[in-house]
Parts: C-alpha cells; structure tokens; sequence
C-alpha cells in the first residue's frame, strides 16, 4: 500500500464513498461533485481506481446490462480508509482545538453555543444553564 498516496480531497473522499459500499464510478462523480461543490473529471478517478485495483485495494465487478462496472473496496481497503480517517482526524483535531472552549464546572468541551455567564466581573463559559446553575451553588457554599 505504499504506492497508494491520498494526497488530496478527491481520493480521500472517493475513498469514503466506497467505504459506504459498492458504487458505480459515475455515482462517485455525481456524489463528489455535489460534496465537493466541484466539477471532478474522469481523470480524477479512474487512474485512482486501477492504482487501488493494482494494490488489491478495491475490486472491479463488471455488469454486462448497461455496460458498467461496480468498485467496492476490499478488506485492505476498508482497512486503508480507516487508516486515513485516523490521519486526517488529527489534522481535523488542530484545527477545531483553538475553536473548543472548556465548561467551567464539568469540563466538557464546547465547539458552538454553550452558556456565558457573568459572576465577579469575569465571564464563564458554561456548557448549559444547568451546569451554570449549579456551578454558581457550589461558588456560594465556599
């Protein structure tokens, strides 16, 4: 599998779309495009897949109606895209972890929304009102 590089989007996510399940290569185009909110060519995919094929990545079924053919990944593949979600999951993670902010009395972690309140002229963040409420209970028992 070393000579498999997911260096961009499209394969990355062509490579998601098939961990779905078996797909015909015009439904993966479709399926990019609406994604990607880009015109994808041929030329994006199809060398892809026999790079995929040639690794024992992904299995190529012909149908003889309609003249198609069905991709659907192998369990190297599976286990290839699983591999690359972990990669990029980490990349994901550095670019949300400036955005989380911490509950100040469970210390979950909020990406949007979230409770502010006020108490001593600081501002806390709070996942919700109940968290809120009864970190401002604890506060006056000390």
């Amino acid at each position: 599998m070393k000579d498999i590089k997911i260096i961009n989007l499209i394969k990355l996510y062509t490579l998601l779309l098939l961990s779905q399940g078996p797909k015909h290569g015009y439904e993966i185009i479709k399926e990019l495009e609406d994604k990607l909110d880009k015109k994808i060519s041929t030329s994006h995919i199809y060398p892809f897949f026999e790079q995929l094929k040639k690794n024992k990545v992904l299995i190529i079924e012909r149908h003889k109606e309609k003249n198609r053919k069905t991709y659907q990944l192998t369990e190297k593949g599976k286990n290839l895209t699983k591999s690359m979600i972990n990669r990029f999951a980490g990349l994901i993670d550095i670019a949300i972890e400036p955005r989380l902010k911490v509950c100040i009395h469970c210390a979950c972690k909020v990406y949007e929304g979230g409770h502010n309140e006020i108490l001593n002229k600081k501002k806390l963040v709070f996942c919700c009102k109940h968290c809120a409420s009864t970190y401002k209970k604890l506060v006056k028992t000390y």
